[in-house]
């Protein structure tokens, strides 16, 4: 059976094995009232970090828990923490009580046995998550999430480009290079261990592999030299047409951004399908610049909270990330002017006056459509993470 298989068939196991226990929702949020959690969680852009202030405002008046965002660089340092804690045998009064993980971080962490344990089929709004239509609700870069996360927000990688100063853009990652030959100078990527800078080396991977069953199974189980050649074969060759001729590399999408806006570089990236025109709305780009992705598909995942093995508010973590999939924070979210961040919910299991609100969600100028959006790749096994920014450090990082 191949991995793509076996995760179908998950999937079906998975939905089978739901069940929402609403009998325990009274007592658990009885016994959050008066809590305090600690959500750490990225804290590098001022939009997330306002929404997160509206979600606190929220849970604090309904709820009566008080939330403090821990705002982060690097979650993996807090996942580290944590492991430095059970290795303490701090089994309780932990210093995180909610985080956002996903990918690689949620697995180490189910490895490790650093999650409080299944919590989301206790959780009543679980319900209106699009378990049947969004796959990777249900598995976070392959690994079963098995309702030891709960989703909050859809994600897709995009390239965005100033068409006032470009006449055509790339449709996949050899045209990236044509694109970049045509243009020198004008085209970067951001330096891996960054989130979006190992979003693109692993896109292009996906682009460029001859075979990409070996990308879908554990990175030890594979020849990882010879599937990552045409990798390395594309990034050699893009490297002296790149900016600052590839000796500098951007340190996240935030910095590409701004070059983008200053016209150093004619082509940037986000993993925010709604990030262009929230950019354009605010003054941080041009209104000349457009959304677009790569012919072949881009990768996408969802993006997840989850309680920690010894949190010290696990009920007042469950009534946050409860309402964090309400209809309400759901479609406030997904407004371009407040985040634009795609929803996780199923618009058709909700009753017709929030299906009315979603239906009535205004597309920015630069965002494109659910059908142009196109294909979603899923993200390859998580351990091919490390690997891949290990190698990119020793190729590239002098």
């Amino acid at each position: 059976m191949n991995t793509m298989l076996k995760i179908l068939v998950l999937s079906l196991m998975t939905l089978g094995s739901v069940a929402v226990h609403a009998d325990e929702w009274p007592a658990i949020t009885k016994k959050a009232r008066g809590q305090t959690i600690y959500f750490n969680a990225w804290g590098g852009s001022s939009r997330v970090n306002n929404y997160i202030r509206w979600a606190a405002t929220e849970v604090k008046q309904k709820y009566g828990v008080v939330v403090k965002h821990v705002k982060i660089t690097d979650i993996g340092d807090v996942v580290n923490r944590l492991l430095a804690e059970k290795s303490a045998h701090r089994t309780s009064g932990g210093s995180v009580d909610l985080m956002w993980i996903n990918g690689e971080n949620f697995k180490a962490m189910k490895k490790n046995q650093l999650l409080s344990g299944p919590f989301t089929e206790k959780l009543p709004n679980y319900r209106f998550v699009d378990t049947e239509n969004k796959p990777t609700v249900l598995f976070d870069f392959t690994t079963p999430v098995d309702h030891m996360e709960a989703p909050w927000g859809m994600a897709q990688l995009v390239f965005m480009v100033d068409t006032a100063r470009v006449t055509w853009h790339p449709s996949g990652m050899k045209q990236l290079l044509k694109f970049a030959k045509e243009h020198p100078g004008r085209v970067t990527y951001p330096a891996p261990p960054s989130f979006h800078g190992t979003t693109f080396i692993k896109q292009a991977l996906l682009e460029l592999a001859t075979d990409r069953t070996p990308l879908y199974q554990a990175v030890a189980l594979a020849d990882f030299n010879r599937v990552t050649a045409p990798l390395w074969e594309f990034l050699d060759e893009l490297r002296p047409y790149m900016w600052r001729k590839g000796k500098t590399f951007t340190h996240g999408a935030p910095e590409m951004k701004q070059l983008l806006n200053d016209g150093e570089i004619f082509i940037s990236l986000s993993f925010n399908p709604n990030d262009a025109s929230n950019a354009i709305a605010n003054g941080e780009l041009p209104d000349t610049v457009r959304t677009y992705v790569h012919e072949s598909g881009t990768i996408g995942n969802t993006h997840f909270v989850g309680i920690p093995f010894n949190s010290n508010a696990k009920e007042g973590a469950m009534v946050f990330a409860n309402y964090l999939m309400s209809p309400m924070a759901q479609l406030h979210k997904a407004k371009p002017s407040i985040w634009g961040d795609p929803t996780v919910l199923a618009v058709d299991k909700l009753n017709a006056k929030d299906r009315i609100m979603f239906n009535k969600l205004p597309l920015g100028i630069a965002t494109l459509s659910p059908a142009a959006l196109g294909k979603v790749l899923l993200e390859p096994d998580s351990s091919w993470v490390d690997a891949l920014e290990k190698a990119w450090l020793r190729r590239y990082h002098k």
